[in-house]
């Protein structure tokens, strides 16, 4: 909601939204290594009387930083030694073309380009394209010591302190960070059941426990099945967390059929669950000694089957899922089925990315997006009468960043931020004597970038502003003479950005909700046809649909959050469309909980009524990739009310009502 101000003026949604500060645990490992690892080159610099080296060292640290965000020790070798690479590949081709004039322009634009490119590929390849485009600008724009090969030498050698710190403890906690994800995604689960089993949970509230499970599982999944895909031969241990993550599936399937059958869940229904989690995070497998009520209603032996099953899993250390093809589904408390599957081969995934890329329209509108820029920004500080700068370029390199959130936002954000880190800077660059004293400061100024980087892009920038400038500072000697320009260099990046990367493409600000929402509600018409029609498929492959389309959801969630950001008209459209989102996640729980309600000695609905909501779930697709905006539509939907699609009947009646105009 808006706040008043005391002068009575109420800022609008989209600007609270914007400056609002978002909830986050600090990562105190993260921060420790932030604080050791930018520290310490610059004071190895310092004692072999060379300073620059340091900073150049400090400076790929730094890079290292940013790149610092996986909690699982495998997952920390890519992500942080793969962006690495590419910025010391970024700093040399820089270096190459320093005070080469258009040469320079040009060679900086092809990197704009290519970086734009890659990084729409996925999260490691988005900070490796960011760091490739971010360390060329660098090297194209500052005079650098040493040999050409120097500058990507340190850098590269500084990123590489931050992942040697992060590794520092895998042999003392080697699959700790593994069984916390698959731990974290239980008691996400059991959250939900204690919200949607109860009679005091609100359907925001149940919502909002959804959307927390759709995301541990998303980020569980995603560790577990990437260091399967690594993995030299068999992992006993990833393929125990495997089988126990894939046991909770039949659990979070269960959740939708207590919370619409109306009859609360028990206690200790929500309390197995958290006292399952506690047995996979201590490692130790064992009776886990559950103790349940007798259940006495079809959701009841729904709930208390899936729990019966997932107990197994954790108590038994021996488990192997890919070559057992029973399902809780089918009645067989003991089937462990590998419903998602192990991912393809690295090389297959790199060959899959290049010809994705390469052939995929948005990555090169991004990349063209990006490369026009880059290259207004660097033709401008060649061309006008203002100091020759890199942080015109560099602004633009972390404001254009849509994977990253709403451009508008950012630039306003950016901005902001800029401010706020250059009066740090200012009070560090004029009272703090050059030499030594650099490195307590810096020492204090490193731990606020992983500290502050969860709360927001803005509270990222000022902190990370006074860093880059203290350590540019080491190179160049310019002194407070660094602020001003910085500021006004910061400023015109941000109206490059806003102007030519943001306005001048109406796809960025004319945001079709509508058509994203209509591809997940044709996936939603699939999945009532999987699980009811004619061709029903089989239980993993529904696991798998469901599993798709949840997280389809929880990306259409964070576009739209993205989107409410925006100023109007996007932020208004946004707003106007997020109960429709909402609206399809239910659809998507009533399908599963008719299908759960089956298993467990419900009448199964005739295929007649599972092909009339898919009908009309393609009607109503249909109609959102027709329209930018509500409209109405007809709703038509009868069938027997003691029918388990009863309920599924009701939510897409509901959500066709939500997409008529109010």
């Amino acid at each position: 909601m808006s706040r008043e101000l005391p002068i009575g003026l109420t800022p609008p949604d989209w600007l609270v939204r914007n400056l609002r500060a978002q909830p986050a645990p600090v990562n105190w490992p993260a921060v420790i290594r932030a604080a050791i690892a930018l520290s310490l080159p610059l004071a190895v610099g310092l004692a072999v009387d060379r300073p620059g080296y340091g900073a150049l060292a400090s400076m790929g640290a730094l890079n290292g930083v940013i790149s610092d965000t996986a909690s699982a020790y495998r997952l920390r070798i890519p992500t942080i030694a793969i962006p690495q690479l590419f910025g010391a590949v970024g700093i040399a081709l820089g270096a190459l073309v320093y005070g080469h004039g258009w040469v320079a322009v040009a060679a900086v634009t092809g990197v704009a380009l290519v970086s734009g490119m890659i990084s729409t590929i996925g999260a490691v390849a988005s900070v490796s394209g960011l760091l490739l485009l971010l360390t060329s600008v660098i090297g194209a724009g500052l005079p650098l010591p040493g040999e050409w090969w120097m500058a990507p030498l340190l850098m590269a050698g500084g990123g590489l302190l931050v992942l040697v710190l992060a590794l520092l403890a895998w042999p003392l906690r080697s699959g700790v960070p593994e069984r916390a994800a698959v731990a974290d995604s239980y008691r996400a689960v059991a959250e939900l059941l204690e919200v949607g089993g109860s009679d005091s949970g609100t359907s925001q509230a149940y919502d909002a426990g959804r959307h927390a499970v759709t995301q541990s599982l998303n980020q569980s999944y995603d560790i577990i099945l990437t260091h399967r895909a690594r993995h030299h031969g068999r992992s006993p241990e990833l393929t125990r967390l495997l089988a126990q993550l894939n046991a909770i599936t039949p659990v979070v399937e269960a959740a939708p059929a207590a919370r619409l059958s109306g009859n609360p869940l028990p206690p200790e229904v929500p309390a197995a669950v958290r006292h399952l989690a506690s047995a996979v995070e201590s490692g130790h497998p064992g009776p886990t000694g559950l103790k349940l009520p007798t259940p006495t209603t079809e959701t009841g032996r729904a709930v208390d089957h899936a729990l019966r099953h997932a107990a197994d899993v954790v108590a038994n250390p021996d488990v192997d899922p890919p070559p057992l093809s029973a399902s809780l589904e089918r009645g067989d408390p003991h089937g462990i089925v590998d419903r998602l599957g192990r991912p393809a081969a690295l090389s297959i995934r790199a060959a899959r990315a290049l010809r994705g890329v390469t052939l995929s329209a948005a990555s090169w509108r991004y990349g063209l997006r990006l490369a026009l820029c880059i290259g207004i920004a660097q033709a401008l500080v060649s061309l006008i009468l203002v100091p020759r700068s890199y942080w015109v370029a560099l602004t633009i390199t972390f404001v254009l960043k849509p994977d990253f959130g709403s451009v508008f936002s950012r630039a306003l954000l950016r901005a902001l931020g800029t401010v706020a880190g250059l009066v740090i800077a200012a009070a560090v660059l004029a009272e703090v004597p050059r030499g030594w004293w650099d490195v307590p400061v810096l020492f204090l100024l490193a731990p606020l970038i992983p500290a502050l980087t969860p709360r927001g892009y803005g509270y990222q920038t000022a902190a990370i502003t006074p860093v880059i400038l203290l350590l540019s500072d080491v190179l160049s000697h310019q002194g407070t003479a660094l602020l001003l320009p910085r500021l006004g260099d910061s400023l015109m990046g941000c109206a490059i950005a806003l102007i030519a990367g943001y306005l001048l493409w109406p796809e960025s600000w004319h945001t079709r909700v509508g058509a994203r929402l209509a591809d997940a509600v044709q996936d939603t018409a699939r999945y009532v046809e999987g699980a009811f029609g004619p061709d029903p498929v089989d239980p993993p492959a529904r696991a798998r649909m469901r599993r798709g389309l949840y997280r389809t959801l929880s990306a259409i969630r964070t576009e739209f959050q993205r989107a409410l950001t925006e100023p109007p008209p996007t932020g208004r459209r946004a707003a106007a469309w997020w109960p429709l989102v909402v609206a399809v996640e239910r659809i998507v729980d009533a399908t599963t909980a008719a299908r759960v309600r089956v298993a467990h000695g419900a009448p199964p609905p005739s295929t007649t009524e599972a092909t009339q909501v898919a009908r009309q779930l393609r009607e109503l697709a249909e109609g959102l990739r027709e329209s930018e905006t509500l409209y109405e539509v007809r709703t038509d939907l009868t069938g027997p009310t003691d029918s388990v699609l009863e309920p599924l009947r009701q939510e897409v009646a509901a959500a066709r009502a939500i997409a008529s105009p109010h």
